[in-house]
């Protein structure tokens, strides 16, 4: 094997140095670099989540930009001979802050623990008017996008028994085995699943095609009482059209984990110009669903091994073509 100099510009593996290095026993020389420091001109590996142009220009040895999740959508194209590799991980992780979201919505959490936070001891049982909370048994879980993570999602759903409804681009694609569900549409019957489901994920990836997907003639479709929880990406759903649903009640809440700006942008852009926080109806996250432990320090392995392999000359995992 031969030895290779790579370049880690990505702060959270920075916590994975032990399983990225194997605690000291890795052959290449590793170095974690989150303010440019370094000479990129030295590097045959850089292990990423975005780069730009100019830094790819600047490393003439460059052989292997492994990015550290699955989205290459921040990488710009690569100078001929430079291969692109991604990493996954994430669908557990994200299926199971589905499920928490959802269960946090139908049993309305926040509203209680809003209470028990200012001194109000407040349920069902001490007030007539309260709401009761819900169960996912017996709901019907509207999965948009049937892919890693859909499929995912929709294991745990069958799981709290729940009846499964999809659609995806080819509905004649076989499903994973022993994975149960009850109606398979295509791209152009959304609004049927929506209006069929009492908890819609959205798992698309974003393309041209899913920009605005859920947008207010969707949102318009769905039951009054159901819930819509965005895992994807902000852009696949409308902004506007989703707070408008939330704040008339045309659907009774929403999980937002993606959103329409990154506030890491340059000039510190809000996730969204609408105050979702004034809602009392919906879950906010800063995009984590994916982040678990159990997911980086997986993807950790998935690069070494692939660094390993680069210098072996054995075939890489995960190749991506732009």
């Amino acid at each position: 094997m031969s030895a290779l100099r790579v370049l880690v510009t990505e702060p959270v593996m920075g916590r994975f140095t032990d399983v990225l290095t194997r605690d000291g026993a890795s052959p290449h020389t590793w170095t974690f670099d989150f303010t440019a420091a370094a000479d990129p001109a030295e590097y045959d590996v850089l292990v990423c989540s975005s780069a730009t142009p100019e830094l790819l220009a600047a490393m003439p040895r460059l052989r292997l930009v492994h990015v550290t999740g699955a989205g290459v959508d921040k990488i710009p194209p690569l100078p001929s001979g430079v291969q692109l590799a991604n990493t996954f991980h994430h669908g557990r992780s994200i299926a199971e802050h589905v499920m928490m979201t959802a269960m946090m919505l139908l049993r309305r959490v926040l509203r209680s623990e809003a209470d028990l936070r200012r001194g109000v001891w407040q349920n069902a049982m001490v007030d007539q008017e309260y709401p009761f909370g819900g169960v996912l048994a017996g709901r019907t879980l509207g999965v948009v996008g049937f892919g890693e993570i859909g499929a995912t999602v929709a294991r745990l759903g069958a799981a709290m028994g729940m009846t499964i409804r999809t659609v995806r681009r080819r509905p004649e694609a076989p499903l994973p085995a022993g994975l149960d569900v009850a109606w398979v549409g295509r791209d152009d019957q959304l609004h049927e699943l929506l209006a069929a489901s009492d908890v819609v994920v959205v798992t698309v990836p974003l393309s041209d095609a899913t920009r605005g997907l859920i947008d207010a003639a969707a949102l318009a479709s769905m039951k009054p009482t159901a819930i819509l929880i965005n895992v994807a990406r902000g852009a696949v759903v409308d902004e506007q059209a989703l707070y408008d649903a939330l704040e008339t009640g045309t659907i009774a809440g929403a999980g937002i984990d993606v959103w329409w700006r990154n506030p890491r942008e340059p000039g510190n852009p809000p996730p969204s110009h609408l105050d979702f926080t004034e809602l009392s109806n919906v879950v906010l996250t800063p995009h984590q669903s994916g982040h678990t432990a159990e997911v980086f320090a997986g993807r950790a392995v998935d690069i070494t091994d692939n660094v390993d392999a680069l210098a072996d000359g054995r075939p890489l995992r995960n190749l991506v073509d732009l």
